[in-house]
C-alpha cells in the first residue's frame, strides 16, 4: 500500500495532495476508476485503441522532426 509520512508542521491537505500526486503518477487512481464498474471486452479494446493512438501521435511527432531540426541534432 502506498502512503506518505506527515512531516512536522505540515497541513493534512498538503500531505493528501502529495499522496494523490504519487498515486496519479503510478496510475493507481486511473486503474481504480476503471475497475469501479465492469468493462466489456469491446470497451476494453476501444480504450486500448484510444490510448495507443495517443501514444503513436506523440511518437510520430518526435520521430518525424523537420529536416532542419534533424540536421542540428546530427551536427551536435
Amino acid at each position: 500500500m502506498r502512503g506518505v509520512i506527515l512531516k512536522k508542521g505540515e497541513p493534512v491537505d498538503r500531505a493528501l495532495k502529495r499522496l494523490k500526486t504519487k498515486l496519479d503518477a503510478e496510475g493507481i487512481l486511473e486503474e481504480m476508476r476503471r475497475r469501479r464498474a465492469f468493462e466489456t471486452p469491446t470497451e476494453r479494446k476501444q480504450r486500448k485503441l484510444r490510448s495507443a493512438s495517443k501514444r503513436n501521435k506523440i511518437r510520430w511527432r518526435y520521430s518525424n522532426a523537420p529536416a532542419a531540426d534533424r540536421a542540428e541534432v546530427a551536427a551536435d
